[in-house]
């Protein structure tokens, strides 16, 4: 357990130190942002402003969060118990309150997949002649009205939507019904709920604004409607809440993530202090230039001004080509140019997956060896998601989703026919597919 604080700089000190009302702190690209974060928990645990376990703290990602858990463990010698993803987090907190929703605590937490396959069930129900390919444009929709915090009956003005909304409206719901059936909940449900839980039982809120003391967010920039408002939710008693990020980096919109919240930081959170890490430490300086040239054409950002003591490193060449193909023929004449460097040195970054397909068929063509890093994702392979839904089936016997998926792994000679009466059969008596089964 060093001295933290000798290894920060002025700014990140700062940072760290400030622990009392909300603190927004604007931390540019490669300025240490993780290291302040873990040493503010450690500075407020070491110093008996809070127990570890009074701490709310919540990033994006499990890599982010198990980073976090081991630099805290290592500053302090204590785990913190709150720390992890908002979906972790909020599943947390269901779990312990799941009756007052409707649920069992041993909820399932279903994936796209299964997703699709319930919406598509539904849809078979409603209108089977419904092109199955809009299915997944109805699940999205259905997560962006979640995202919003939106209930199914708090979906307003659907007579004015184009036809798709008014029918994805219909479906969910049924989703939302079908899902309590089969004691499983979305990502999208868990903060869903969660807010849900907290206006329903005021006595729970209060106990969780009471037990944490501070509230920290990472990668503030990349929060939507729902995890705004369930921030405030949890940080309105103390207003002790610490927003980690930069409006620069924000690059979620896509997927529901509104820049708006860390704008408007001040506003929402009155007597805010602003804390600004602009000293870089991973970037050249012809690379910042070049970044900070570009985004600082950006009208509405906060005012921030990256710096960096590293060496000025190769300059920034923009080289502008007429099709993908003149693009791909020329990236392999460049790398056979860096002869000096193995193959393995060098790294070709695409926007989009399909974009590789073009400089494979040129690499060849060169005869450079190369390596995709894509691919199916672990827990995405079947043999993976096979044994999660057996794990699932033994943890909730109501999952209908994961015994379709594992009836006939391995084969069983169970064919169609026997299918649709179990599915018939279970849904007449309003039981579980397993449950049917032993009947």
């Amino acid at each position: 357990m060093n001295d933290y604080l000798s290894l920060l700089n002025p700014e990140q000190q700062s940072a760290v130190t400030n622990i009392d009302g909300p603190v927004l702190i604007l931390a540019g690209a490669g300025t240490g942002k993780t290291r302040t974060i873990t040493s503010r928990i450690a500075h407020i645990i070491r110093n008996g402003h809070a127990y570890s376990d009074e701490i709310l703290a919540v990033t994006f990602t499990n890599k982010a969060a198990n980073e976090m858990v081991s630099r805290v463990l290592e500053l302090t010698g204590t785990n913190i118990p709150w720390l992890g993803t908002f979906h972790a987090i909020a599943a947390k907190i269901l779990r312990l309150h799941a009756e007052i929703v409707g649920l069992n605590p041993n909820f399932t937490i279903i994936g796209v997949d299964d997703q699709l396959q319930v919406i598509k069930n539904i849809i078979n129900e409603i209108n089977p002649d419904y092109l199955s390919e809009k299915c997944k444009t109805i699940m999205n929709i259905i997560q962006q009205w979640k995202e919003k915090c939106l209930l199914p009956s708090e979906v307003e003005d659907i007579q004015s939507f184009r036809p798709v909304y008014v029918t994805a409206l219909k479906v969910y719901h049924q989703y939302q019904e079908r899902l309590k059936f089969l004691n499983s909940v979305d990502f999208g449900d868990l903060l869903l709920y969660n807010i849900q839980l907290f206006n329903q039982k005021t006595e729970v809120l209060s106990y969780y604004q009471n037990k944490f003391k501070y509230v920290m967010v990472d990668e503030y920039q990349d929060t939507n409607a729902i995890q705004y408002l369930w921030l405030k939710y949890l940080a309105k008693e103390h207003s002790n809440i610490c927003c980690v990020g930069d409006d620069d980096q924000s690059i979620y919109s896509w997927r529901g993530a509104e820049v708006e919240n860390i704008l408007k930081f001040s506003d929402d959170f009155k007597n805010a202090k602003t804390v600004k890490l602009e000293c870089n430490y991973r970037s050249t300086s012809h690379i910042l230039a070049t970044a900070s040239y570009v985004i600082n054409h950006n009208k509405t950002r906060l005012e921030k001004k990256l710096w960096t003591t590293n060496i000025e490193g190769e300059k920034v060449n923009l080289i502008k080509l007429w099709d993908g193909k003149a693009e791909a023929r020329f990236i392999s004449e460049q790398i056979l140019k860096l002869n000096k460097y193995r193959f393995s040195d060098i790294a070709v970054l695409v926007r989009a997956t399909f974009q590789t397909r073009v400089l494979e068929e040129y690499f060849i063509k060169y005869s450079i060896p190369y390596k995709i890093i894509s691919g199916v994702k672990f827990y995405e392979r079947q043999e993976v998601r096979d044994i999660i839904a057996y794990l699932r089936l033994v943890t909730n016997n109501n999952d209908d989703l994961a015994f379709e998926r594992i009836v006939n792994r391995p084969k069983r000679s169970i064919g169609a026919t026997t299918l649709k009466k179990i599915y018939t059969t279970a849904q007449d008596n309003k039981i579980s597919f397993l449950r049917q089964q032993k009947y």
